[in-house]
């Protein structure tokens, strides 16, 4: 019989209860006076409670003793967001962004024009803007006729995002290339998106009845992500793109990252140095933050160099997916605590050591030598 993370996670806080003669310092849920059947049931799963150290080691304990041995049940964890949820994750969470059309103005003609615009998701992810016949884009939109290209860019920590400031090019971005129509009120998602925008935008309300505005929608042909300065940039498929779901976390990333940077400068070097296994490290930063782990760069000196510094990109993996803040923050701090307990000598009473199981991949590395 196997049994979900959920039940295995309930299991683990009543072994934490249960054991309350214990000195390994872990403080569990009450579940009133039933705390006898916990220590049954540590007993019949045959768990040394005695030895484990840290909530992961528990929950690890708890998983393997109930569905079977690590070797039997155990798979690669996936760490990263495929790109496809990348790139939706980015249009997702901006509202705004830089529309491109093709210029009809004399002795510019055909040349890209830019254009600051609003704009919300339908249901298949697909951009809605609201825009006045009037505007210079909209005026480009309709001489170029009907199935007439134009390109959507946006991009995550600016004015065209609500994930807080940008760091320069170190933000993700995303172009949407497609055709754009005029949707009609007799759309089926007409008064869904007509709510959406509303809520998006607070002027929407003010304007949309008005016979100069009208709603269009763009349909990708094509999509670019870019990850970031020096990361990974891919051409997405736009079906992919449009079954994809935008991270959880993607609205508060950059809050989170913007803490631990502010607030753990010593754990993260702690991350880099034990979890890592890194030497001559000068400056960790979180640079990314999601569902299922966080991207640290890490800048250290070159072994024979001094004077020069090499910056790598890594990625911790979190050991589940999480579903909300909370959860990101219990994985990252429990990531900080098996770091600190590698450095003081801590082990988990078989040998294994704190931070072993962490999933970590290099995703990046400074060749510049």
């Amino acid at each position: 019989m196997r049994f979900s993370a959920k039940t295995v996670a309930l299991i683990a806080c009543l072994l934490l209860t249960g054991d309350q003669n214990s000195n390994h310092g872990v403080q569990g849920f009450s579940f009133g006076t039933n705390s006898g059947t916990t220590c049954q049931t540590t007993s019949a799963l045959n768990i040394n409670v005695n030895t484990l150290r840290s909530p992961t080691r528990m929950a690890a304990a708890v998983t393997e003793a109930v569905n079977g041995s690590k070797e039997e049940t155990s798979t690669p964890p996936e760490i990263r967001l495929n790109v496809p949820e990348k790139a939706r994750t980015v249009s997702s969470v901006c509202t705004s962004g830089t529309l491109c059309t093709s210029s009809y103005m004399d002795d510019i003609e055909g040349a890209p024009f830019g254009s600051f615009v609003d704009y919300v998701l339908d249901d298949e992810g697909n951009p809605v803007l609201l825009m006045n016949e009037m505007s210079m884009h909209t005026v480009n939109i309709q001489k170029a006729g009907p199935g007439c290209l134009v390109t959507l860019f946006a991009q995550l920590g600016g004015p065209t995002s609500s994930t807080g400031p940008a760091h320069g090019q170190d933000v993700s971005r995303c172009s949407i290339t497609g055709t754009i129509e005029r949707i009609q009120s007799t759309a089926e998602d007409w008064d869904a998106l007509r709510m959406r925008y509303g809520i998006a935008h607070s002027y929407a309300d003010q304007v949309m009845d008005s016979p100069k505005f009208h709603f269009y929608r763009l349909m990708p042909t094509k999509i670019y992500f870019v990850g970031g300065f020096g990361v990974s940039s891919r051409w997405v498929p736009p079906q992919e793109y449009r079954e994809a779901t935008p991270d959880i976390l993607a609205k508060d990333a950059s809050n989170i990252m913007d803490r631990l940077n502010r607030n753990h400068s010593e754990d993260l070097m702690l991350t880099a140095t034990e979890i890592l296994d890194l030497t001559e490290v000068e400056k960790v930063r979180v640079t990314g933050v999601d569902r299922l782990g966080m991207d640290l760069r890490v800048t250290k000196r070159m072994p024979r160099r001094k004077n020069k510094l090499l910056t790598d990109e890594f990625r911790l993996g979190f050991r589940i997916p999480v579903i909300s803040v909370e959860d990101a923050k219990s994985e990252v701090l429990k990531v900080f605590q098996e770091a600190w307990e590698k450095k003081h000598g801590i082990t988990w009473g078989d040998g294994e050591i704190p931070g072993a199981d962490v999933p970590v991949i290099k995703t990046a590395e400074d060749n510049l030598m």
